[in-house]
């Protein structure tokens, strides 16, 4: 088994390097320290979240409430996510945050909650804030499930008017290739996916990333469909059957991440 991954800020492991010690502290250090129970000596690794993987051995000074490790070895890993986003529709029984778990253990580099018009669960504005922590939270504990060392970033709750402003207007999802996964749509998603990254291959373009849209349980309206295609989506069927709203997103990242790697991009 691999050593335990805990996350540590930026700023501490921004000059870690052999010889020197690191440290996490707050609930990362709770979990080192109370629940993994991690010893002195044991190898453990820390994390930024941005890609810099600390390893090292640990250091456990009675009554710290620091975790330290003693650094044996720093690696900068680029984002194999680089470009991709889930657009994650709200739904009902936590099932949009087990595809937040799954999508995280794939690979992504953000996410967005999508308030759709048919989503039966509701982010008010007086907790969206409190939502998107939560949904932070199951982020880095997926990334530390997965011995990552890239933590998704969790954007705002979005309107279905909001991600077409963000296509249109120069926003997060204007820099990427959109497709929208429609259960009417007669096109597959792989191949829609597949000419994306065809053309990322032949051409020096900017725009080398894909976001993929979720629908909530009761999934897209036509309405909403034609205003992401106006603003330049493109509809794909992902199988045959109708999977839920926590498998989808997750199963289109596992078949786009095998395309990716048979393109090299």
């Amino acid at each position: 088994m691999t050593a335990p991954v805990f996350l540590a800020p930026p700023d501490v492991l921004a000059t870690a390097r052999p010889g020197l010690t690191v440290w996490t502290e707050g609930e990362e250090a709770h979990h080192a320290l109370r629940v993994q129970r991690v010893k002195a000596g044991e190898e453990a690794i820390l994390v930024d979240g941005r890609g810099r993987r600390v390893f090292g051995k640990a250091a456990v000074p009675d009554g710290s409430p620091f975790f330290f490790i003693d650094v044996t070895l720093v690696v900068d890993e680029p984002n194999p996510a680089a470009g991709v986003v889930l657009v994650q529709g709200l739904a009902k029984g936590g099932r949009d945050e087990m595809a937040l778990e799954a999508a995280v253990g794939l690979g992504v580099e953000t996410v967005i909650p999508w308030q759709a018009e048919r989503a039966v669960t509701r982010w008010t504005p007086g907790k969206a804030e409190k939502h998107r922590k939560r949904w932070e939270a199951i982020a880095r504990a997926e990334v530390k499930v997965g011995r990552r060392s890239w933590t998704p970033e969790i954007l705002s709750v979005h309107s279905t008017a909001q991600l077409v402003d963000s296509m249109t207007k120069g926003g997060l999802l204007g820099a990427r290739n959109v497709i929208v996964l429609d259960e009417t749509a007669t096109v597959p998603f792989t191949q829609v996916a597949g000419e994306f990254l065809a053309t990322f291959a032949a051409e020096d373009v900017e725009r080398k990333g894909l976001a993929i849209v979720v629908g909530p349980e009761g999934g897209i309206t036509p309405e909403e469909v034609q205003a992401l295609e106006s603003a330049g989506a493109r509809v794909a069927r992902l199988w045959d059957a109708v999977l839920r709203s926590s498998i989808a997103g997750p199963a289109a990242l596992a078949a786009l991440a095998t395309l990716r790697e048979r393109t090299s991009f």
